[in-house]
């Protein structure tokens, strides 16, 4: 059992040697240093950064609907209907023409529809009434319009879509705060459990060297024979050091595993980061910190990022519901057109009538339509007042829900702050349990039972103590995640562009 003992320990001294050697290179890194890597490069992140652009870019299309239309158009007639006969004898009708036209049409903010167009024609050729040929050119130019009154008056599709743009990009904008909130509070968590895992294997290194030191001693106590060498107390020992180094090799695991952990959140590239040890350059403390629920619900009402998109939600159908209430209107249209008329021989002609503007034309008038039943109108008004009902609602129950959240994370965190304090007392009394009860081994009123068991309790309050100092860490970082104030609390500034 001795040699078995003896080789574990050769073997993890040698491991030991081995793993300093081989370690990875250090990076001192502060939880802002994780957070700034984490905002750059975490894929999250990343991804959701794209949205807030691809919802301006959709509402930059939305506004598209104003673009104006350019037109352009060239036509040639040709026309043979063979040799005719008439007063002036037998000549061939034969005719051509051409003729050009132009055009500018779009929409205006305020629901107008225009047209800007002109054409001009040229036609000749050759008939019985005119034997010798002819040639004439007509055109006109002119502006026309179109104004509703009623029926998309004071919203259209286009309006609509502009308006569904904008929201759309403000909820793109609350759900890239969102992601960025719930990264930087798994930065926060990730880095106070590395620093916790790294402690607690500076707890567990005590822990192994207390039973190796229990160990050796009372090996020297059955070498002068103060301690029978028959009477188990060697094999409790070696006991406590095998069960202590196991305990040392999971806490090295979940170091490694906690290190990997804030790695993948603050990187796109694990290949560049993995040979490089993160050591946290804070340790572990608590800060008091004085708990209101009315002031933090007030925090969560106004900074909750899906809160915000829920209102946004409501406030979507608040406009779909005033175009739908629009259509219920009739169609009633003011139109009008105002241009100048040319004619002549030659298309100079005809343009250089435009230019002298003594041939005008001009039209006005207005156009009344209605749906005799209009039930799609009235079934989408419907439709539109129950889905509002629907979503106020919702956004009532999210309210509710979120002030549960916010009442509990307040409570876990003053839970964790007197766990703070208990855990410290704890670890205190067990350190001088064990320093006295040592005492007593020492002189022969006690035994190596229970000097083993109090150690373990040291190590247990220990653990426990660090546990606590993380576990408060968290519960602020969790209480900040549910009131939205995250970046608030970390002084990261948002700003979409």
């Amino acid at each position: 059992m001795n040699n078995i003992c003896a080789s574990l320990l050769l073997a993890a001294s040698a491991a030991a040697v081995s793993a300093q050697t081989n370690a990875p290179a250090g990076r001192a890194m502060s939880l802002p240093d994780c957070i700034t890597e984490a905002l750059r490069h975490n894929f999250d992140v990343q991804m959701e950064r794209y949205e807030p652009e691809k919802s301006l870019l959709n509402l930059n299309t939305a506004y598209a609907g104003y673009d104006p239309t350019l037109s352009l158009a060239g036509t040639h007639n040709h026309n043979n209907l063979g040799m005719e006969t008439g007063t002036y004898g037998t000549f061939p009708n034969i005719s051509d023409g051409n003729s050009f036209s132009s055009g500018l049409t779009g929409s205006l903010p305020w629901g107008m529809s225009y047209g800007l167009t002109g054409n001009v024609a040229e036609n000749y050729g050759q008939s019985t009434t005119y034997p010798n040929g002819y040639d004439s050119s007509s055109g006109r130019v002119g502006v026309n319009g179109r104004q509703p009154l009623l029926k998309n008056f004071w919203i259209d599709s286009t309006r609509l879509s502009i308006s569904a743009a904008k929201n759309n990009l403000k909820l793109s904008e609350q759900g890239l705060r969102q992601q960025i909130i719930t990264t930087v509070t798994a930065v926060e968590n990730a880095y106070y459990e590395l620093i916790y895992a790294r402690d607690n294997l500076k707890v567990q290194q005590q822990a192994l060297a207390l039973a190796e030191k229990q160990l050796a001693d009372d090996k020297s106590r059955v070498n002068i024979g103060t301690v029978a060498a028959s009477g188990g107390t060697i094999e409790q020992d070696e006991s406590q050091v095998a069960q202590n180094r196991a305990n040392l090799i999971a806490a090295q695991f979940t170091l490694a595993s906690d290190e990997n952990e804030l790695k993948n959140l603050i990187t796109d590239n694990y290949r560049q980061w993995h040979d490089t040890a993160i050591e946290p350059a804070a340790i572990l403390e608590a800060v008091r910190q004085l708990f209101d629920v009315q002031d933090s619900w007030s925090k969560g009402m106004t900074l909750r990022p899906d809160l915000l998109q829920a209102k946004l939600n409501v406030e979507q159908q608040g406009i779909q519901l005033k175009y739908d209430f629009n259509q219920l209107f009739p169609q009633l249209d003011l139109t009008g057109s105002y241009g100048y008329n040319g004619a002549g021989r030659e298309y100079s002609d005809a343009l250089g009538q435009y230019a002298t503007a003594n041939r005008p034309y001009y039209t006005y008038g207005a156009e009344f339509s209605i749906p005799l039943s209009n039930a799609k109108a009235r079934n989408s008004i419907k439709t539109d007042k129950a889905t509002e009902q629907q979503l106020l609602l919702k956004l009532k129950q999210l309210e509710q829900n979120v002030m549960v959240q916010i009442d509990n994370a307040v409570k876990q965190a003053q839970s964790a702050w007197e766990s703070v304090d208990a855990t410290q007392k704890a670890r205190t009394y067990a350190e001088a349990a064990l320093k006295a009860e040592q005492g007593k081994y020492a002189v022969g009123k006690s035994t190596t039972f229970t000097v083993l068991q109090l150690q373990n309790n040291l190590t247990a309050a220990r653990s426990q103590e660090i546990r606590s100092l993380a576990n408060y860490n968290k519960a602020l970082a969790n209480l900040a995640q549910q009131e939205g104030a995250t970046l608030e609390r970390r002084k990261v500034d948002l700003k979409v562009k």
